[in-house]
This record gives structure tokens, sequence and C-alpha cells, in this order.
């Protein structure tokens, strides 16, 4: 059974993930090097090289937001899950002494990428690591909508996505994660009416098998840039990856840059 995308609540969208589980199958691909990497190839392509007031939103569990806290920058990090936000705070306490030596600072917040309501706050915003478009259109386009209001004239959006056009040029309806005897089974399918894309997710731990169903919404460059330019936002750079690398046809995924005007 697939996800409705009409999602009432941010309850049924938070059901495709357990934290654990994704601590467990993530963390290995996630780890400091990466992140750290990650980190300064955002700081690259948004030009944050002086001090600036970010909003991470879909924050997880802070690895992007407390690295740029710790290079100066006033960061608030907005996560609905408040397993990934205790996994933040305990890591931002640990680095207090380096926050305090380079100015920086961190906040975590629980909260919907939804429900924001910020006026001309932020110089830089950002969702990293696919975390838009689980909504439906309306509330998608509304995301967008309310990051342009908290942006201050001239901010930049930075964010990635998946790459429709790209993604299925090499299109593969299944794709398996092992782990010691555990499994991340995803199979894929698209609903052409809707423009998403499903996953009807089995996660088998311990011997006990979880269906975490999910769909998200696959934009092309032509849609985000009209999304983008209906609130207020000029796109500006698109790319394969935070590291820079051009965006190509049979590119999977894209970063997308986008400009308060």
């Amino acid at each position: 059974m697939t996800q409705d995308p009409s999602l009432s609540s941010m309850e049924q969208v938070a059901g495709m993930f357990s934290v654990d589980d994704y601590m467990y199958f993530y963390a290995d691909f996630l780890n400091p090097e990466h992140n750290n990497q990650e980190t300064a190839n955002i700081v690259q392509l948004l030009g944050m090289d002086r001090p600036m007031r970010v909003l991470d939103l879909a924050c997880g569990f802070g690895r992007i937001a407390n690295r740029l806290a710790v290079l100066g920058h006033d960061v608030t990090g907005i996560e609905y899950l408040p397993g990934f936000l205790e996994i933040a705070r305990q890591e931002a306490e640990q680095l207090r002494p380096a926050l305090r030596h380079r100015g920086g600072k961190v906040v975590f917040e629980q909260g919907d990428m939804r429900r924001i309501d910020y006026e001309n706050v932020f110089d830089r915003v950002l969702m990293v690591f696919n975390s838009f478009g689980y909504f439906t259109d309306a509330e998608n386009l509304d995301v967008l909508r309310r990051i342009a209001r908290a942006l201050k004239p001239g901010g930049l959006l930075g964010f990635d996505i998946a790459h429709r056009d790209g993604l299925f040029n090499n299109f593969h309806p299944h794709y398996v994660t092992e782990k010691g005897d555990s499994l991340m089974i995803n199979r894929f399918s698209f609903d052409v009416m809707t423009g998403r894309l499903v996953n009807n997710r089995i996660i088998i731990r311990d011997g006990v098998r979880k269906d975490r169903p999910f769909s998200i919404r696959l934009y092309s460059v032509t849609e985000i840039r009209d999304l983008l330019a209906s609130v207020g936002l000029a796109l500006e750079q698109l790319y394969e990856e935070w590291d820079g690398s051009p965006l190509r046809m049979d590119s999977p995924s894209m970063v997308v840059v986008a400009r308060k005007e």
C-alpha cells in the first residue's frame, strides 16, 4: 500500500523514517568526513565567506547546522523528529568550546517546514539531502513561499533534490542496501498523473519486517524554475552535486541555488 500524497499531518510524513533505522543505514555514508566536505562545498557554492544567519530546514541530526556554527555562522535548525534533535543537540553541546571560539551559534527547534513564519531574517536557507517534495504540490509551493519570505532581500536558497529527467535516464525499479543481517529494500514506481516517485520500502532488522512506504514529487528543471519565480526567487545556478559539478542530462540529482529578488 502506497502512502497517500495528500497528507494531513507531519506525523504521516515522519512515518517513513525511524530515527534508529535511518542512523543504522545512513550513518556510514553520512560520516564526519563526508559531512565536513559537504559543509565546505555548501559554504563555497553559497558564498558564505562571512558570518551569516542561516536556516537549515529538515536539519536531521544537525550534521550541517553544527558545522556551519563552528565556522562562525548563526544557525537555526528546524526538524520534526525529536530523536534527530536529541542527537543534534548532543553534538552541539560537545562543540560548545569551538562555538565560543569562533562566535557561532546554533539553535535546534522542533517544527514543520510548512509552518515556518519568518520575514527578512536569514541570509541563507538550506534543505540538504533530498528534503523537499514530500507534501502535496500546493504545500510544496507554500514551503517555497515561506522560504522566500524568510530570506533577506538578495539572500540565497540552496537545496538538493532528484533530477527527474536524469533519474529516468537510468531508472532502477529496485535498490537494496545490506548491512550485516539487515536489509533496506527500495521498490520504486512512478505515478505519471501526480509526478510522484513511489517507494514501497521494506526494512528488515533483527528478523522483523517493517513497511515504510512513501512518495516524493519529482521536478524537472523548468518546473523548479517556474515554482521559484512564482514566489519571487530567481534561479541562479544548477549543479549535479554540492561539489559544483555541472548538471547533465543524465544527472540523477541536482543542486538548486536561487536568490530572493
